[in-house]
């Protein structure tokens, strides 16, 4: 049965990350319906069984903060199918609460999974990559890449992280054959916000943290994008000759990145004078 699989060059290997909930598992769900073979990793990968067939589906229990059993699980992957063709690095998770209130343990652990997670994979993921001069690499981001508010400092953070990891990674794999997409999801129906960690409050951002947390717990269900039409979008990259470096997925989230964006861009003209005056 493995060797039948390693022989298939044709047939397309995802590896997920993040893959028992939300976006990661309806990627799983798309390419095992598409025939494609998956590298399902979770740290607890129980709630995927059955979920396809066992000679395309490999469930891996995975800690992405643990180097060591990422690397076992790349092992394993190229061990059965062979090759890996597309990474979704997709683990994470949320902080909620302000700058101030984040503990030196709560801010340490998210960036643990966040960030190191995403260099664990990383690092043990390309050798392979490299080794086949081919390979799409998904970088899990989101809004909050390229933009923030009070409240998610922290989530925000370890997402800018990932995307300066991701724009400096493109232009060192693109001549090796290595494509990359930062995928930018805006608020998503999934277990994201009933899994957020919260800091402790502290009442002086009862004016501003706090009122965005009651406005965010008071969104209707409308206002959260369908995780399979998210997953929907991410596989119309993969598919295309030419994906893009970032890929936002869902209006909410592109209108609040496109006023983040020109908020820079202005304060760039505005203070060009004294910019400039720096090299007079």
């Amino acid at each position: 049965m493995t060797n039948s699989i390693k022989r298939n060059s044709h047939q397309r290997v995802w590896l997920i990350t993040g893959a028992t909930s939300g976006i990661g598992r309806e990627l799983t769900k798309y390419a095992l319906a598409e025939g494609e073979a998956v590298a399902a990793l979770s740290r607890s990968t129980e709630a995927l069984a059955g979920l396809g067939p066992e000679d395309r589906l490999l469930r891996i229990d995975t800690d992405v903060r643990d180097a060591a059993s990422v690397q076992s699980a790349i092992d394993q992957t190229v061990a059965r199918f062979g090759h890996i063709d597309v990474v979704a690095n997709n683990a994470g998770y949320g902080l909620f609460g302000a700058v101030e209130e984040s503990t030196d343990a709560q801010a340490r652990a998210i960036f643990d999974t966040n960030v190191f997670g995403v260099l664990n994979v990383l690092r043990s993921v390309l050798p392979v990559l490299r080794g086949q001069r081919a390979g799409h690499i998904l970088q899990g981001s989101s809004l909050y890449g390229q933009s923030a508010h009070p409240g998610v400092g922290l989530l925000a953070a370890t997402k800018y992280a990932v995307e300066g990891i991701s724009d400096a990674l493109v232009g060192e794999v693109a001549p090796i054959g290595i494509k990359v997409t930062i995928v930018q999801p805006a608020p998503t129906a999934t277990a994201f916000l009933p899994n957020l960690d919260i800091a402790e409050a502290i009442t002086d951002y009862d004016q501003t943290v706090r009122e965005i947390q009651k406005a965010i717990a008071a969104l209707e269900a409308s206002a959260f994008s369908d995780a399979a039409r998210v997953a929907a979008g991410i596989r119309a990259a993969v598919a295309s000759e030419n994906p893009p470096l970032r890929l936002a997925l869902g209006t909410s989230g592109a209108n609040d990145m496109r006023v983040a964006l020109t908020s820079r861009l202005a304060d760039l003209d505005t203070w060009s004078s004294v910019t400039d005056a720096v090299d007079a």
